[in-house]
């Protein structure tokens, strides 16, 4: 595991508003931390119409969390993008431009492949309260198929590009650690549960039951 020696610290202090139990701000908070990154950590409840205040939408009109406020007053949004600027110089993207490359094809692949089927079944079950049974067929078994995808590529490898952790792991681990929450089992895919274990320990984060 890499030394806490080899993280980066920046001296300006970010905001960053975001709702804990979100994975797409999870990967925020996640790169940060691993990279020493001070920050103010606004918690935002959505649930509750925070991010549809005049106030909020001043900071992003698409009226979603992550946000990440700069400074100098400057704003970002969208989890990936927010990522990739928080990891710019750093060992999370490869210095190799095809691997580099390689490790945005998984961030795209993450938000139009993986977190459409996989957070949303989470969604309904975990905050909506609905049934597993009560889950979308369609999105099910594109969710499914998503987590397919990842066990087939992470069998024989440690981690999705080339041989270290990339954004791209740190991207795809929320969702896919919470995936029991939305009723996916992942009993029967050995090389995601070490992926998942193996970025975890990683990371410094507990493991999930």
């Amino acid at each position: 595991m890499k030394l806490a020696a080899g993280k980066r610290q920046r001296e300006s202090i970010m905001r960053i508003y975001g709702d804990a139990n979100s994975g797409n701000c999870q990967k925020v908070k996640w790169t940060a931390d691993y990279l020493g990154q001070l920050y103010d950590w606004r918690e935002t409840d959505v649930l509750a119409g925070e991010t549809r205040t005049e106030e909020f939408l001043a900071r992003n009109p698409f009226g979603q969390v992550p946000v990440l406020e700069l400074q100098d007053g400057r704003t970002l949004a969208q989890s990936n993008a927010i990522i990739r600027f928080l990891a710019r110089n750093s060992e999370l993207i490869p210095a190799d431009d095809f691997a580099a490359a390689q490790m945005d094809a998984w961030l795209f692949w993450e938000q139009y492949s993986h977190e459409p089927y996989i957070a949303v079944c989470r969604f309904h079950m975990h905050y909506l309260g609905r049934g597993k049974d009560e889950r979308e067929e369609w999105r099910v078994e594109r969710g499914e198929m998503a987590l397919d995808v990842m066990e087939a590529h992470l069998a024989g490898r440690e981690w999705l590009v080339d041989d270290e952790m990339t954004l791209a792991d740190v991207a795809l681990l929320p969702y896919t650690r919470l995936a029991h929450e939305g009723g996916f089992d992942l009993s029967g895919r050995p090389a995601l549960k070490r992926w998942i274990a193996r970025a975890e320990e990683w990371l410094g984060l507990s493991p999930v039951h």
